[in-house]
């Protein structure tokens, strides 16, 4: 534990003060996330930071959080039991068919903090997934497969979650080299995001040693597709190198068959910044387990719910709102987006409770060039009036008087009618 604590005072003094993440040499594809569901970046952080991530997991796993406040769900732990007398434990204690999984470390380790809460980060998501409000952490956890650990079942993120909007994005950090399949290497299904909710993608049961692909099967099934048609690309990466998922792509793992060697890595799950509860009173989810007290019409507490990167090019330290001019005021309304040149302007026309929810009945939105009605024109529209996400799941959209049932790409100077909710029978 000498070595643990050595390296604990250098996280202190070189990681608290700054962000830890490199920005990437060229912007990540978007069109690439969109079509497949993932994209990789080869090495994001350095191999240095990741040893001290996992000399700080150690502590963590022991109980020692140097914010003074523990995870939102750890493990038990009991390496030193099970080792030789005076003999250090292996690293996350040696072979074992239990994967030890923490959620939500960055409240526990400074360190781990300082990557979660990564501006730089936060940035890549957003522009990856094409959230103009920006990005904020939804939860983390940290997944560390020993050797001996099990398969993880194929599955889907976003059905463990119960925002508005709906929209995930996983980053996965490597904090191992993860080369050799037999560590148990993270494996995409791609373009699966594409697929429909016959099979909601949820597990009961998420370490299965008899078939893991039975869901991904089944899900594929209900889309037509044979089960020999479905592809799964592992991801390779060294330590440091991450990729990220749409939540709606389903995934898994297999399990680690070395005999020495630990698999460790970092899950954050990713979320607009504008994303409420979708029921705040009565949801199950983790993390409505995780928010505390005093949420109030949905609205995400910062303090377990952080954003990272704000749309408009601000980190949230800094941030400033751009402005979206409303046709009919002079008045100028904060909306949370994209500043860049590649933007295009929308109009967009209200009626009924949207008209009166917005107290407008027509505005000017800019958007990203390559925008979409959802889910880009959607968050755009959410982050400039929050007051209408209980209405606008339940709207029909018309492009150019069409209207649209699937996402379809907006283009300079289209016109968006939301038109309210449809009732009878």
């Amino acid at each position: 534990m000498e070595r643990h604590a050595r390296v604990h005072v250098d996280v202190i003094m070189a990681t608290q003060l700054k962000d830890p993440v490199s920005a990437p040499a060229s912007k990540p594809a978007a069109a690439a996330y969109a079509a497949d569901g993932f994209v990789v970046l080869p090495q994001l952080i350095t191999p240095e930071f990741c040893e001290i991530l996992n000399a700080q997991l150690e502590r963590v796993l022991r109980g020692e959080h140097d914010t003074g406040t523990p995870p939102d769900k750890a493990p038990t732990f009991k390496a030193e039991a099970r080792a030789k007398p005076g003999k250090a434990p292996p690293p996350i204690g040696g072979p074992s068919k239990r994967t030890l999984q923490i959620i939500n470390i960055w409240k526990a380790d400074a360190a781990f903090a300082s990557l979660v809460r990564s501006p730089t980060l936060g940035k890549i998501v957003a522009e990856v997934a094409g959230w103009p409000s920006g990005a904020r952490v939804a939860n983390d956890q940290v997944w560390a497969k020993p050797p001996g650990g099990a398969a993880l079942t194929f599955h889907r993120d976003s059905p463990y979650f119960d925002f508005v909007p709906s929209d995930v994005a996983t980053v996965w950090i490597a904090l191992d080299e993860m080369l050799d399949e037999e560590l148990g290497l993270l494996e995409y299904c791609p373009t699966s995001h594409k697929w429909g909710d016959g099979r909601v993608g949820s597990a009961n049961q998420f370490f299965d040693t008899s078939d893991r692909y039975a869901l991904l099967y089944d899900a594929a099934r209900r889309e037509g597709i044979e089960k020999s048609d479905v592809r799964i690309e592992t991801l390779k990466v060294k330590a440091g190198g991450i990729g990220i998922h749409d939540g709606r792509l389903w995934h898994g793992s297999g399990p680690n068959t070395t005999a020495n060697r630990p698999r460790r890595g970092l899950g954050i799950h990713f979320v607009p910044a504008c994303a409420k509860f979708r029921e705040p009173d009565a949801g199950t989810t983790h993390a409505h387990r995780f928010a505390g007290s005093g949420v109030e019409d949905g609205v995400l507490p910062e303090a377990s719910f952080p954003i990272t990167y704000r749309g408009g090019g601000q980190a949230p330290a800094t941030a400033t709102a751009t402005t979206m001019k409303v046709r009919g005021g002079g008045d100028e309304a904060p909306a949370a987006r994209t500043t860049a040149a590649t933007t295009i302007k929308i109009k967009v026309a209200f009626f009924a409770a949207v008209r009166e929810a917005v107290g407008e009945a027509e505005i000017d939105l800019d958007v990203a060039a390559d925008a979409r009605t959802s889910p880009e024109f959607v968050n755009a529209l959410l982050a400039a009036y929050p007051q209408i996400d209980k209405l606008l799941p339940r709207c029909a959209l018309a492009v150019n008087g069409e209207y649209v049932e699937e996402a379809v790409v907006l283009k300079e100077g289209d016109e968006v009618a939301v038109l309210p909710p449809m009732s009878g029978g």
